[in-house]
């Protein structure tokens, strides 16, 4: 089952309450999407290490409710 868009924002800001998230659908089916997330909590951590932050706030549901998630990570100007 597709997973929408709010949710996969709800559960990022769950584990990184001040992040931005900017969710944007690849394909029409809810299933992939571009994940824009921002966040203070990301500063020091390398790329790989701001991804892996976000994945685990998604836990199991990637790759099964959610198919594909592109993500973008950013420190705070």
């Amino acid at each position: 089952m597709p997973m929408a868009a709010a949710r996969i924002e709800a559960l990022i800001k769950e584990a990184l309450p001040d992040a931005t998230v900017e969710m944007e659908p690849l394909v029409d089916d809810n299933d992939h999407w571009l994940a824009r997330v921002t966040s203070a909590q990301f500063a020091g951590k390398s790329r790989v290490q701001q991804h892996k932050m976000v994945f685990a706030a998604l836990g199991e549901r990637m790759g099964g409710e959610l198919h594909a998630l592109q993500l973008h990570t950013a420190v705070p100007n």
